[in-house]
C-alpha cells in the first residue's frame, strides 16, 4: 500500500508541475522563444501530463491489484521516463546543449516500456483468477 501512496502523490506532484509549467510557456516563455522551441517545450509539457496521469493510475492499481512486479517496474519506469523525455525537452527549448537531444528519446523508450509493464501487470492479473 505504502508504493501505491507514492506513486499518487508523485503522479499528483507531477501533473501540478505540467500546469505551472504550461502556464510559464504561455505566459513567460511565449515572447522569449521562437515558435519551433515553444512547441519544444509544449510537447514535454504534454507528454509529462499524460504520464503524470499515468502515475496516478498506477498508483491506484498497485493499491487494487495483487502485489507483482509488473505493476512497480511501470510506475518507476513511467517517473524515470518523465525526467528523461519532458525534462530533456524543458531543457533543450531553454537553450541548454544540444546533445540533450540524445537522452529524449531513451525517455520515450522508458515510456513504452512503463505501459508495456503496466499491460503485463494487468494481464498477469486476469491469469491468476
Amino acid at each position: 500500500m505504502q508504493l501505491a501512496k507514492w506513486f499518487i502523490i508523485l503522479g499528483g506532484f507531477n501533473a501540478m508541475l505540467t500546469v505551472i509549467l504550461g502556464a510559464f510557456a504561455a505566459h513567460g516563455l511565449k515572447s522569449r522563444l521562437g515558435p519551433e522551441m515553444l512547441g519544444v517545450f509544449n510537447t514535454g509539457v504534454q507528454y509529462h501530463f499524460y504520464h503524470a496521469l499515468g502515475l496516478l493510475v498506477t498508483g491506484l492499481l498497485v493499491s487494487s491489484l495483487p502485489p507483482n512486479d509488473w505493476i512497480k517496474w511501470s510506475g518507476w519506469l513511467m517517473l524515470t521516463g518523465i525526467v528523461l523525455f519532458p525534462g530533456s525537452l524543458y531543457l533543450l527549448a531553454l537553450g541548454l546543449p544540444r546533445w540533450l537531444g540524445a537522452v529524449t528519446p531513451f525517455g520515450g523508450f522508458l515510456f513504452i516500456l512503463a505501459w508495456a509493464c503496466l499491460v503485463m501487470a494487468i494481464i498477469n492479473t486476469w491469469n491468476m483468477t
